[in-house]
Formats: C-alpha cells, structure tokens, sequence
C-alpha cells in the first residue's frame, strides 16, 4: 500500500511532468453560451479575460482532497464553540453581533499544498469564481500523463445548479423559516465595473432558470422603506452579497445597511458570517491550540488544525519588533483584507510598507509557500504557483478548484495562468 507521502508525491510529480492541455475551449464556449443563455458571451469572455482559464489542469491525490475537506469540518466545529464566537465577537464590529441565522453562501477556503500536507491559509466570504469554476470543469478532456495513469476530472457529485438552488433556498429559510425567496438581487458596487461582471451574468443566469427573478444591482439604486428594501420599485426579498465591504459602512451601502439591521432582507453572506469565518484575526484563535482545547474542540479536530492552520498573531507594538525580526518566515495580510490586497510577503518588506503594517490591523501568518505547476505556453515551459479553493456552504463541499498564477499573490492575469480544474489521482 502507498503511503501517504507517496499519494502526494504522485499528484506533485504530475504536477511537475505532465504538460497536456485539458481544456477544450470550443466546448468551453459552448457551454459559456449555454448558461448565459447568450450566444457570443463565451466569445467575448475570452477576449476581455485573456486568461482568466488556465489551460492546463492541477493533480491532486485522493488523500490530499479528503484532508482538505476534514480541515473545513474542523474549522466549522471550531467556529460553532461558544467560546470561539464571544472572541471573534470581541473584535468584530457592532453590526456583526445579530445572528439573523444565514450561514453563509458560498464560503471559500484556501490552501497551500505542501508536503506536509494541505495548509488553510484563509477562508473568505465572498469567494468569487464558482460559476466560473463549475463551467470549467465541464469542459475537460481526459488527460493521462507519461506514466500511463489514467486521471478522471474532478467535479462536483451532485448537479450544481440544483445545489446554488438549495444553497439560496436553505439561506432564507434560516431567517424566514418558510417558502423561498421571489426575487434575488445580486449586489456589488458598479457591478459592470467590476472584473468577474461575466460571472455574476451567470449566477443570474442559472437562478432563473429555477425560478427566482434575480436582479444585478448597484447598493447606491437600493431604497429602504417600511415596506422592505426595492430597486426600481421591485421588492427584494434576498441579497446575494458580493460586497467587500463587509460592514456595510460605506455611505453607498447605507440602504443595505439599515435593511439588514432591520431584518426587512435577507443578506447572504453578510457581518455575522464574515465576522466569525473571514476576519483574518480568527486564523489567530484557529492557531491556538490550548485555546480551542479549553473552549471543547474535540481532540481528533484540534489535532486537524494544528497541523493545518499555519501559527498566527495580531501585529501590535509589543511584538512588532519581534516580527519584524522574523519576517522572512512571516506573510502579513490585513484583518479585513480580500483578494490579496495589501497583502505582502514578509521576506519583500520595506520599512515604509512596515511602518504601515504595525498601526494598520495587521496579522502575521507562518508563510507556507505553495505548491507549483509547470506549464505550457507558446512554446515554453513556465512554472505557476498553485492556490487551492473550495466552495463551501454549512461546511458540506460543493466545487473544488484551482488557481494558478505568478508573483506574490494570485491575480488571474498571468499568462498560462487562471482557474483551473482539480484532476483526482487515485490512490
């Protein structure tokens, strides 16, 4: 029987070797064509996000997938402890404390692949890619590299569309107990503006066709009333949230604020489940091991995330000296941070930059470097970082998938790179 280093070590040696091209770009297109419900949209994706697909595959063992996925259990049991939420609580914001019962659509959980195993190194509520990623997925080719092993695309096991449906339903029933939602709104800020726009279209796309009216929206066209929140005279009964402003502070969000105070909406996700899940300081509370022991965590999940949650501490003065001696070991990232803004590798570090850290509500994270892909492009060989993403909801798995990408942090413009699809090596 192999061990687990050697399952690993398959999955990196394909990883490393294999230099096929799964992706089918016409079926890619068709498909695209298909969901949107627009012909030409696959097309005219292509051209505006050169490479927001990678056309190569990432290989990933069994065991490695299934690690993952106990990582996710262990941070959902973790974050559902008395004692974990009044701390998290203690530095959220006022408007996180109501718990108006949404779990959170579409939780994102991201790992570094090392050999040691999987390392979550953070969890977002607002994970962007999806739709995208579940369209990807579809359009694969079988691949087998050089050494004749047969490699299956990994896709989600049930149907997706009718999971999102679920996902949707289940949020409002959370908080209005009964029914399902007539009309969904989707809401960020200048959405056209914004750059995964196409998949928004999607999400749109696929929630009518299971039979909610869905609206893409600016926050600055919702209206708060006695009688709910509108826009265009249209009630909204459900948000999809795609804000970064988890607060909803920004004066532009105001509507959407008081709506949500007021419970006159349901907002998916929203303050409460950013405040427990994706608040960057919780990965301090995940990474303390006596402290998840003292609130009850049971031992085989502590276990779990000791080994899977790299050490992290709030920046302060106190220790800032410490750290700043340390940084070569150390990645920074802002407690509210998303996307990988102003997020920066300790071993890069300016004083300048520094200087900002240490007032700026900060944490410092043990850097866990990622895993690498090797690639073909236009002739060449090029070597990708590798961040792993699953899309969650209540914990339960429904999409796992991949972004590959040059530089410090992933930015979906690297030539070869993008979202790619998770192939299975069996074990």
């Amino acid at each position: 029987m192999k061990t687990g280093s050697e399952i690993r070590n398959g999955a990196q040696h394909a990883n490393a070797a294999c230099s096929c091209i799964t992706l089918d770009q016409e079926m890619l297109v068709k498909i695209l064509d298909e969901n949107a419900g627009s012909e030409g949209f696959g097309v005219s994706l292509a051209a505006s996000h050169p490479y927001l697909f990678a056309n190569s595959p990432v290989f990933m063992s069994l065991e490695t997938m299934a690690a993952m996925k106990a990582v996710v259990e262990a941070v959902e049991a973790g974050v559902a402890l008395p004692p974990f939420r009044a701390a998290a609580l203690e530095w959220a914001p006022d408007i996180s404390a109501a718990d108006f019962g949404p779990a959170g659509a579409l939780m994102g959980y991201d790992f570094h692949l090392t050999e040691a195993g999987p390392v979550l190194i953070e969890v977002n509520t607002n994970a962007g890619g999806a739709f995208l990623n579940a369209i990807l997925a579809k359009a694969q080719r079988v691949c087998c590299f050089e050494a004749g092993l047969g490699i299956d695309p990994s896709r989600p096991k049930q149907d997706f569309d009718l999971e999102i449906v679920a996902m949707f339903e289940s949020e409002w029933k959370h908080q209005r107990r009964s029914g399902r939602p007539a009309v969904i709104a989707i809401v960020d800020d200048e959405p056209e503006t914004q750059h995964l726009y196409p998949e928004l279209l999607l999400a749109k796309a696929v929630l009518e066709k299971n039979g909610f009216s869905v609206i893409i929206a600016d926050p600055k066209t919702l209206v708060v009333s006695d009688d709910g929140l509108s826009v265009d005279g249209v009630h909204i009964d459900l948000v999809y949230n795609r804000l970064v402003d988890f607060t909803l502070d920004e004066p532009d969000h105001r509507a959407l604020r008081n709506a949500y105070l007021h419970g006159k909406v349901v907002v998916t996700p929203n303050p409460h489940v950013h405040a427990m899940f994706a608040d960057k300081r919780n990965l301090a509370l995940l990474s303390d091991a006596p402290l998840l022991a003292q609130a009850g965590l049971a031992a085989g999940e502590a276990k779990i995330l000791k080994s899977a949650v790299p050490k992290t501490v709030l920046v302060t003065g106190d220790n800032a000296d410490a750290l700043w001696a340390d940084r070569r070991n150390l990645f920074f990232k802002p407690a509210r941070g998303y996307g990988s803004k102003a997020a920066y590798r300790g071993a890069k570090l300016t004083r300048k930059v520094w200087s900002q850290i240490i007032v700026g509500n900060y944490i410092a994270q043990t850097y866990a470097p990622p895993s690498f892909r090797r690639v073909e492009r236009d002739g060449k060989t090029l070597e990708m970082k590798i961040d792993v993403r699953l899309y969650t909801y209540e914990g339960n798995v429904l999409l796992i998938a991949a972004r590959l990408y040059q530089g410090q942090t992933t930015n979906m413009r690297t030539p070869g790179g993008g979202f790619a699809p998770v192939l299975e090596t069996p074990n």
